[in-house]
């Protein structure tokens, strides 16, 4: 066994685990005992399938339509069917660590044996993640109940050898890249397909990816808010451990303590810790421990509702000590509410962030020269630059809008509350890049604040943040053109440049997520 193996154990899997299955950094393979529970389950659903009973999704039509039976010598066709029927997504493709999370969620969860596949359909979505084969998914057309049927049939599709892959970021016919990578193109028994794509894994897997992207907006958020607060002079005071004990939220005590860690030994801190007329700071100084430490306990509890997603069984029916019985696990309302919960905490995090831009720009306030420029009119410096900051936070505000409570009936009324799971998660990634673009703005923002203070330096995790910055980006004393900063600012931030310059003070900040 290879040092980067990852055995899939029924139920098992972690938060650290689904992070390496989305960078792609794993081989999988299934815990040898669990093959027994997958091989007497697909004899149940063969025995379904040689008998005279209707058993739903195994002899019947689907939806609306589980009332039509299907004679024995259909069912193959039956399972093709459903397949290439639903396989009917439209928009840009899933991002490549989408379609990681999705398949190997897929394989642990139909590895339970609730779903009566046979073996070869777990393996075959395994040798796919195994071989680097990226199936072409549209992202649009699934409203998370039902499962994600379009895009999980597109998946399977492609598994099939029918449908597209990605490669290298472009849309190909599978079958060839099947053949290359050595992958036997995947055929279907009854209940195959329907087990196949009706679950939660897109959703799920979307979500998941936004989490982990989370993880490292919100370290960097951290980092850039405390160096906003050293660049206006601001207090320590706020973040006395005292004041966050007796509140007892336990995000804000464990981001206070973070801020309390990346500004101790600032000389910046200590030119006016005594004598400053100012009582108290704007609360987007003051009240970032209130606000980013909700914002964490927002974080952690979508993640232990998704990581307990990424390890259900979620299709239907499902099989029990020889029965199969019909339920609706497939609908995705708890990705979808906690979709909605992290979409919160990602505006609020652009949002306080936006608001310290304006804070440091404008000289009443931050004591900084007015837009932080040395000679303001004939220059304009960060005047602009805090506008788009303004348009994005906006942006975010409307994106922010709970997808869940907007159920729309599908299938002829039969299907008559969905989650929109799918929407709710996707969302998330437009939101992130609008509030990594904030953030980086405020990183160029307080780093030229910072420098208007020199010669006093900052602490020195903040000072070796912003010796990365300005390795990349230079001081602005006067205009020029910003736009690269602000993109080469963003590309450091998600690299996590910017987070690490900042450890060990971040190292637990986000990732301690243990449901």
């Amino acid at each position: 066994m290879t040092s980067n193996a990852l055995v899939l154990a029924a139920g098992r899997l972690t938060l650290a685990d689904l992070r390496c299955i989305a960078a792609g950094s794993v081989e999988l393979s299934l815990a040898p005992e669990a093959w027994n529970d997958v091989e007497r389950c697909a004899a149940v659903v063969q025995q379904a399938a040689a008998g005279d009973a209707a058993v739903y999704g195994v002899n019947t039509g689907f939806g609306k339509l589980a009332s039509t039976r299907i004679a024995k010598d259909q069912l193959q066709q039956l399972q093709l069917n459903l397949i290439r029927s639903h396989s009917v997504g439209v928009g840009a493709p899933f991002e490549a660590p989408v379609l990681r999370l999705m398949l190997a969620t897929k394989a642990a969860s139909l590895a339970r044996g609730f779903s009566g596949v046979r073996r070869e359909v777990v393996q075959a979505l395994l040798a796919a993640f195994n071989a680097g084969f990226l199936p072409y998914v549209p992202a649009q057309g699934s409203v998370g109940a039902s499962g994600d049927l379009a895009p999980l049939s597109h998946m399977t599709l492609a598994l099939m050898g029918e449908g597209e892959a990605l490669v290298d970021g472009e849309r190909r016919p599978a079958l060839p890249e099947l053949r290359r990578l050595g992958l036997t193109p995947l055929s279907l028994a009854a209940k195959e397909g329907l087990a196949l794509i009706n679950g939660t894994q897109a959703s799920t897997a979307l979500a998941l990816h936004a989490l982990i992207r989370f993880e490292t907006l919100f370290a960097s958020a951290l980092a850039s808010g405390a160096m906003s607060l050293d660049a206006a002079r601001g207090s320590d005071g706020p973040f006395d451990a005292r004041i966050h004990a007796v509140r007892g939220q336990p995000g804000q005590i464990e981001v206070a303590g973070v801020y309390r860690e990346l500004l101790t030994g600032s000389a910046i801190r200590a030119s006016h810790a005594v004598g400053d007329e100012r009582v108290q700071d704007p609360y987007c100084l003051r009240c970032q421990p209130q606000v980013m430490g909700a914002c964490l306990d927002q974080a952690r509890h979508a993640a232990a509702v998704l990581v307990r997603e990424a390890n259900a069984v979620t299709d239907n029916p499902l099989v029990f000590e020889g029965a199969m019985i019909s339920g609706g696990n497939f609908h995705a309302e708890p990705v979808a509410l906690a979709a909605d919960g992290l979409a919160l905490a990602i505006a609020e995090v652009g949002a306080i962030a936006e608001r310290r831009i304006a804070m440091l720009i404008d000289p009443g306030i931050s004591r900084l020269p007015p837009f932080l420029t040395a000679d303001a009119g004939l220059h304009s410096g960060f005047m602009i630059a805090h506008v788009t900051a303004a348009a994005l936070a906006s942006e975010n505000k409307s994106l922010a809008h709970p997808a869940s409570v907007d159920s729309l009936p599908t299938s002829a009324n039969q299907e008559d509350h969905v989650s929109m799971a799918t929407f709710a998660a996707r969302r998330l990634h437009a939101m992130l890049d609008n509030t990594g673009h904030i953030v980086a703005i405020e990183f160029l923002a307080a780093a030229q604040g910072i420098d208007f203070l020199r010669p006093l330096q900052s602490s020195a995790p903040l000072e070796a943040l912003h010796a990365a910055l300005r390795a990349e980006c230079a001081s602005m004393p006067a205009d020029h053109y910003l736009a690269p900063d602000i993109e080469r600012a963003n590309a450091l931030l998600w690299q996590g440049g910017l987070r690490a310059q900042a450890a060990p003070a971040l190292a637990a900040s986000t990732q301690n997520h243990a449901p």
